[in-house]
This record gives C-alpha cells, structure tokens and sequence, in this order.
C-alpha cells in the first residue's frame, strides 16, 4: 500500500466541493437511457450480476468499473470527492478507509429505506449509521479468514495434505511459523507465505486496537502488539519465509503461476482473486483454520455519492447489489462472504463447495471461520494511512532498503506526522 496523506487531506475539501455536482458520464446513453456506473476493486462478483440487472431494465443500463487494486480505486474516490464531480453513481468503499469516510457522510445519500431493515448484521450495519441515523452505506462483504494452500508443495516437502492434518499444524502463529521454517528447508526455491506485509496485515487484523484506541486516539507507536507483529514479520523475511513481494504487484500476481510460495492467509474474497491468478495450476485447497483464533480481513460497503445525477436509481441498484439473493450469487461467483443475515442461513452458501480448491466445502469453512470471531477490528478515521506506512516499513526492510531497526524508526516518524 502507498501513503494517502494527500488523498485523505483532498478529502477534507470534498464537502464544501461537492455542490458542484455531476459525473465523468454524461449519465444517459445514445438511445436515451439512464447510464449507472458502479466503481469496485479487486473481485466483487457483480460481472453476471450486472448483466442480469440490464437484462431486468428498459430504461436504465448498468456498467461496472473496476480497478485493479484497493489503492487505485481510493485514489480516484478520494480525488474526485474533493473536485465535487466525477464520482460514478456507485462507489465502493473498503472497511480500511470507512471511518474517514464516515468524517464526508453528507457527500453521501441517505440510504434508510424500512425494506433493508434487518437485512445486514448489526455490527456491518451500526458502522455505516452517523450519530443521526443516516444509513450511507449498504454491506457487500465480510472477510473470514482461512488458510489456503498448495496441497503439491507440501506434498514435495512431505509435509500433510489433508486439510484436517493441515489445520492441526497452524493452529497458533508459532505453529504455521515453524512449519514454514520445515517447509523452506525442505523446499528452498519457493516460499512459505506470498507477502510479508500481507502476513503482518493478517495478524494486526487480530488486535482490536491495533494503530488508534476506541477514542480513534492514535496509539500504534507505543502499542506493544504492533511492535511485536512487526519484529516478526521482518525475522521471518529474513529466514525466507516471505516471497518479499508486494501484495497486488505484478510480481506477487506472477508468482502465483511459478510456484512462488505455498501458503497465505485467506479471507473469502481472496479465493476468488487466487482462482483468477492460478488459472490452470493445480493442487490448491484452503484448512478450516486460522492462527491464533479467527481474523476478519476486508468488507466493503456500497455508497451513493450525493454528486451523482441518477442518485435515486443509484439507490435502487444498490439495494438490489446487496441483497440476499445477490450476494449469494456473488460468492458463488468471487467467493465474497456475504454479511446479509438471511444468506448467511441459506443452504445454498453452507453447501457450497469449491472445484478449483480440491471441491473443499467452501460454504462451510467461511461459515466456521466467521463464527469464530469474537469481535471486529477497530479501524479509525486514520487506520488506513497508518496502515499504509506500515506496509511500507516493513517492505523497506523486505527489499534490503533499511535494516528493522532503521525501517520501525521511519514508521514512527510517519505516525507522528499522520497524528
């Protein structure tokens, strides 16, 4: 992840900005229809969705755009909220930057309406609500969190296969951390984990309060247990544990398909990304465990900018997007664990069973692994910058550009600066 200092204090303009109004569209189609545009990241699963909403509509035509990465598509929200225009009519918003949002809630439409009440689980719900009782925001996603794997390359390490022997090895982070210490000396030329920074997000995941306090005052610089998340990760590196790669770089998104490494955490939307990047590579399946417990990685929620010219079918879309009935297609598409109280009980998810990940009963596990939360990550309105200067930190000691010591003393000067 990079820095959005500058993005987060463009944001800080967007409410006096916002009353210029209007869209990089000019919102209607040559034959006179209402054009929609929904802007996403990563694997939401909307693709066959959004035909079928097309399909349902005479007047209105749906297109998506989705961005490579979170990053690109924070830039551009954060950007475009500040110039007052340009926003798409849907924009999706990940729970890392949320509470800054939550900062802009009147650059959103209200999206009360008594047919979602009930809908989503409270705690999805009550953080998308302001102190007034706006709803801006309606749940897509939540992130249980598994561990999949490459079934093959613990088979050439003889290592266990079954993802019940699988599980009983990563219990605890000192249990998965030590079988990656067996596996690369058993395997040399591939690594345990795809990315350090990816392995440290997995980890802070687990602290309730990790960089602010339930004040949103800033902490992560005398906070013991982001010390200690850090000084692992960069040991591990260091014994070849990590690929030293950048989550969501070119190079991370290759290595999927030479044997780059052989575990990783695993929250549901990310089945649907390595599906897509391993195309063609076999021996893939996912543990019904977690280290240390549970985690909760990701989630994202689906707004209507006030700036927006359609905002009344916006909303319309957005209720439709988040349904039950959608969001269970969208995880039988892209594995997006819904956070929809009725498609957590349908049969249907908990029956749902994965081909690529050796038929793993992919329903089942997510289900498991969401119920062994017991409580949600808090994530202020600076989570995310502090978040993102972590990241760095840890990947300059990755890529041999300052030692551990050196990179956590930057870390804490960009906390300082942020706070």
């Amino acid at each position: 992840m990079r820095l959005a200092t500058s993005a987060l204090l463009a944001l800080t303009l967007a409410t006096t900005a916002a009353a210029c109004g209007g869209s990089d569209d000019e919102g209607t189609t040559a034959d006179g229809k209402i054009k929609l545009t929904v802007a996403t990241f990563n694997e939401f699963g909307y693709e066959e969705l959004i035909e079928e909403y097309n399909a349902m509509q005479d007047e209105v035509v749906v297109e998506q755009k989705k961005a490579g990465t979170a990053n690109e598509h924070q830039d551009n929200l954060y950007t475009k909220l500040a110039a007052g225009s340009g926003l798409s009519d849907i924009e999706a918003v990940e729970v890392d930057w949320w509470a800054a949002l939550m900062e802009q809630a009147d650059a959103f439409e209200d999206l009360s309406d008594p047919e979602v009440e009930g809908r989503w689980l409270d705690w999805k719900t009550e953080a998308a609500t302001t102190d007034d009782g706006r709803l801006i925001g309606y749940g897509t996603d939540i992130g249980p969190e598994g561990i999949c794997y490459r079934a093959d390359l613990l088979e050439k390490a003889g290592m266990p296969t079954d993802r019940e022997e699988v599980a009983k090895m990563f219990t605890t982070w000192d249990d998965y951390f030590e079988a990656g210490r067996q596996f690369v000396k058993k395997v040399p030329d591939v690594a345990w984990y795809d990315s350090s920074g990816a392995t440290a997000q997995a980890m802070i995941n687990q602290t309730e309060y990790s960089f602010e306090d339930e004040d949103n005052n800033v902490i992560a610089a005398e906070n013991p247990q982001v010390k200690e998340v850090f000084d692992t990760v960069t040991a591990l590196s260091e014994e070849g544990l990590s690929t030293q790669l950048v989550q969501w770089a070119e190079d991370w998104t290759a290595s999927f398909q030479n044997d780059g490494f052989a575990t990783m955490a695993c929250p549901g939307w990310m089945l649907g990304v390595i599906e897509g990047n391993a195309e063609g590579v076999e021996g893939w399946d996912i543990a019904n465990v977690f280290p240390g417990g549970a985690g909760l990685w990701g989630g994202s929620y689906l707004t209507v900018p006030t700036q927006g010219d359609h905002v009344e079918e916006a909303k319309e879309l957005a209720k439709w997007l988040t349904a039950p009935e959608q969001q269970l297609k969208a995880f039988d598409a892209k594995f997006t664990f819904p956070s929809q109280v009725e498609a957590l009980e349908d049969p249907g998810l908990l029956d749902h069973t994965s081909p690529f990940f050796n038929d793993a009963p992919t329903g089942q596990i997510l289900a498991d692994r969401a119920e062994a939360i017991e409580f949600i990550p808090h994530k202020g309105p600076k989570y995310a910058d502090i978040n993102t200067a972590f990241q760095q930190a840890i990947q300059r000691v990755d890529e041999g550009k300052e030692s551990p010591e050196d990179a956590w003393q930057s870390f804490l000067a960009d906390v300082e600066r942020l706070g």
